[in-house]
Order: structure tokens, then C-alpha cells, then sequence
């Protein structure tokens, strides 16, 4: 997929993706463009600096998740199956601005900038019990716990 397969999104759905990214208690919002039981998921993520997402995993070989960033920087973490830090990628505008990252991979995502947008893509049925596996090894989304981890990595970013 190249940028220009990317879908339009005007400035008022940014903006209007970002106002409810910033009002959800997750810091961020997704805009889900595929239907219901497509193969081809595509979501257009919003998402706030303070936003913190388990790491986790995509079980399947066709899980390979594509990442196109739209706006802001971001950057990706990669974990081995103990949760050390393997590859950071930083994702911005004027230098690397997607990944693929490969299926049964640990990862997450640390915001760089206030306002990010990325646009993402996975082969497969979604099914929320196989969708994902949350790694064990890292606090859950909303724990107390998840801010410390979250500056945890963005201080593995200095």
C-alpha cells in the first residue's frame, strides 16, 4: 500500500478524530473504515501524547499490521517474549513514515508529539478473542502502573 491508498481524511474529521481522542479516558480514538467481517481491517487511529497501549501481539501469519503515519511522530517498540526492548522506529514525516510489523511480534506505541494520526491496516477477520494477546509482562491499560511504564519508555527514547 502506498501513501496515496491511504483514504481521504479531511481536516474536519482530523480534527474532529483528535477532539475525541482528547475526551476519551484511552487518549485516543479510533475511525474504523473497513465493515464487518472484511479481511482487510483499516482504522485511522487519533491518538494524545499521554496515550498508553499494552504491548501486545497479533497471533496469525496473515497478522501483519501496517502502520502509515498521517500527522505527528510516533514511535514503535518492539519486545522480546521477556519484555526487554529490541528496535525502537520512530515514524515521522520527514523521514521514515510507516512499518510493517510482523505478526506474532510484542509491541506498543509511544506518542512523540501531542497530535498523532496513523492509519493501519491487517489482513484477517477481526474476532476479538484472537484478535491479540496482551503481553504479561506489562501493566494493563488504566493500572496505575501504565503512566510509570509509559515513562519508562519514553525515557529507552533519550
Amino acid at each position: 500500500m502506498t501513501n496515496s491508498s491511504i483514504p481521504e481524511l479531511s481536516e474536519q474529521e482530523a480534527q474532529e478524530g483528535l477532539h475525541f481522542a482528547r475526551t476519551s479516558s484511552r487518549c485516543r480514538h479510533p475511525k474504523i473504515i473497513h465493515k464487518p467481517g472484511d479481511e482487510l481491517n483499516q482504522v485511522f487511529n487519533f491518538i494524545t501524547l499521554n496515550s498508553y497501549m499494552q504491548p501486545h501481539m497479533h497471533p496469525g501469519d496473515e497478522k501483519i499490521e501496517e502502520i502509515f503515519l498521517v500527522k505527528g511522530r510516533v514511535a514503535i517498540f518492539y519486545f522480546n517474549d521477556s519484555g526487554n526492548i529490541l528496535q525502537i522506529i520512530e515514524l515521522n514525516k520527514a523521514g521514515v513514515d510507516r512499518v510493517k510489523v510482523p505478526a506474532y511480534t510484542w509491541h506498543t506505541y509511544v506518542m512523540m508529539e501531542d497530535e498523532v494520526i496513523t492509519f493501519e491496516t491487517m489482513m484477517g477477520k477481526y474476532d476479538p478473542a484472537t484478535w491479540k494477546f496482551m503481553a504479561p509482562w506489562a501493566p494493563k491499560e488504566m493500572d496505575l502502573s501504565s503512566s510509570l511504564y509509559l515513562n519508562e519508555l519514553r525515557n529507552a527514547l533519550k
